[in-house]
């Protein structure tokens, strides 16, 4: 028993094939190109089927992780989907996007004597074989409870919900404001990290279980909250994101040619603006980029500027390598793609010509200091140290905030200082009775799994309310 121990740490983990660099920097196709069956099976019996699993613990929506594994190794496919759809709505994007690194796998007890196993390339596999082969029976719908919930917003948060209500046998209906679902997912996340067919492949799953979906429907101008509960609905989830774009403020910054994030990766990837002009959405090709900002959106603002034709792409960032937030896969894809990093640097102030069109930036080099609230070297500036950066359009990605249209329109949803909704984090019961709500507009900008993780527990309470009355 020792001795399969052994050789099982000692087997190197899988390196999933990937596009080339010099050449996936110029399209807008996956990335990663999965697992073959034998490679998930060579990877999936590094697993050590661990009796207490910390993997499990580290993952948000508590995923039986050595029981789907399990069936990867036994060669039963359609067994692991069906063993992830018991905990996960969505694991073809789980196992794309998701943060395993700092969750599941880094709580790998494999990982520590060597490299953790990859629990979501395994993840990924499961789910790109169901859809694929069609070779999975969809999990059992309880008894019918009569009971309606409203769930207002189809991003990450949004789905868990539904999928999970629709399960313990309530109907449910999503109202989504734009024409397409999905949330964060279809207009936040480019195309080469996370297909559209797949999340819509995900959404058609949740549709087949009975979950109805109202599109083009902005909750708190077409219908408000109040309306929906006097409409007939038992329960209202409110998982909308935070999707309202944030500025730095500066000088220079209405000029042509300086975007949001929200604003450019949204025309480029839910209004596929990257396919003009079979699609009708124009959107600005700069040659000289620079993206400000070191997370998820700004590495994807980064790698869609180049692949929409940039000669030079910059990531400007007024910390360090270390500090930068953004995933160690999406750092690494980034510079392997011709994305330069300019480090401990900060933007004061942009130029334009007579036109109001941008022609380059002001910048500070910075220096750390001590930590600050959130655990990172504070920045401070090098005084004298400005110097000029050309560059013809800019992205800003220093996060996001609440959009206030429904809160607006619900005054009894409290709401604290940044406008995000107080929610109970164990139940995301909100201060109005028979409202829930989780994900970004709670928290403020997380990672798509921990908004999954907050349906999931609001999911639970809203079926305790329905059925026990608690």
């Amino acid at each position: 028993m020792a001795e399969k121990k052994v050789k099982k740490e000692k087997t190197p983990r899988v390196k999933m094939p990937e596009q080339a660099p010099d050449v996936r920097n110029r399209n807008f196709e996956e990335v990663p190109l999965g697992l073959t069956p034998e490679m998930a099976q060579m990877e999936a019996a590094r697993c050590l089927q661990c009796k207490k699993p910390a993997c499990v613990e580290g993952c948000p929506v508590s995923v039986n992780i050595p029981g789907f594994i399990r069936k990867i190794v036994d060669g039963d496919f359609a067994g692991a989907t069906a063993t992830l759809w018991e905990k996960n709505a969505l694991p073809a994007v789980c196992g794309r996007v998701c943060p395993q690194e700092i969750q599941c796998e880094g709580r790998c007890i494999v990982g520590k004597k060597g490299e953790p196993v990859a629990i979501g390339y395994l993840e990924r596999f499961a789910a790109d074989y169901a859809r694929k082969s069609g070779n999975v029976a969809l999990p059992a719908v309880a008894e019918k409870t009569g009971k309606k919930v409203a769930v207002v917003g189809s991003g990450p948060s949004g789905l868990t919900v539904a999928g999970d209500l629709i399960l313990k046998g309530h109907d449910v209906t999503i109202f989504e404001a734009f024409h397409k679902t999905g949330g964060v997912l279809v207009y936040g996340i480019p195309e080469f990290r996370l297909p559209k067919d797949i999340v819509g492949s995900e959404v058609a799953t949740l549709e087949q279980l009975g979950v109805k979906i109202e599109t083009n429907n902005v909750v708190g101008t077409t219908v408000t909250v109040d309306e929906l509960l006097e409409e007939g609905y038992d329960a209202v989830y409110v998982g909308v994101g935070a999707g309202l774009p944030r500025f730095m403020n500066l000088p220079g910054e209405n000029l042509i040619g300086v975007f949001s994030a929200n604003e450019y990766l949204t025309r480029t990837n839910l209004m596929k603006a990257y396919l003009f002009p079979k699609y009708d959405t124009p959107v600005a090709k700069g040659k000289n980029v620079v993206i400000l900002g070191a997370g998820n959106v700004a590495m994807d603002s980064a790698r869609t500027a180049m692949r929409l034709g940039a000669e030079s792409v910059k990531v400007v960032y007024r910390r360090s390598r270390e500090e930068m937030p953004a995933r160690a896969e999406e750092l690494h894809h980034a510079e392997e793609e011709g994305i330069e990093f300019v480090l401990l640097t900060n933007p004061v102030q942009f130029f334009g010509d007579e036109s109001g069109r941008l022609t380059g930036m002001e910048c500070l080099k910075m220096e750390l200091g001590e930590p600050d609230a959130s655990g990172r070297r504070r920045p401070l500036p090098i005084e004298g140290s400005e110097y000029k950066m050309d560059c013809d359009l800019v992205v800003v990605s220093v996060g996001a905030k609440a959009n206030p249209l429904l809160t607006n329109a619900t005054p009894e949803i409290g709401l604290n200082q940044w406008g995000n909704i107080i929610a109970d984090p164990a139940t995301g019961k909100t201060t109005k009775k028979g409202v829930w709500a989780g994900g970004d507009i709670v928290t403020g900008m997380a990672t798509v799994i921990l908004a999954m993780g907050a349906g999931r527990e609001a999911a639970d309470s809203i079926h305790n309310y329905l059925t026990l009355g608690w």
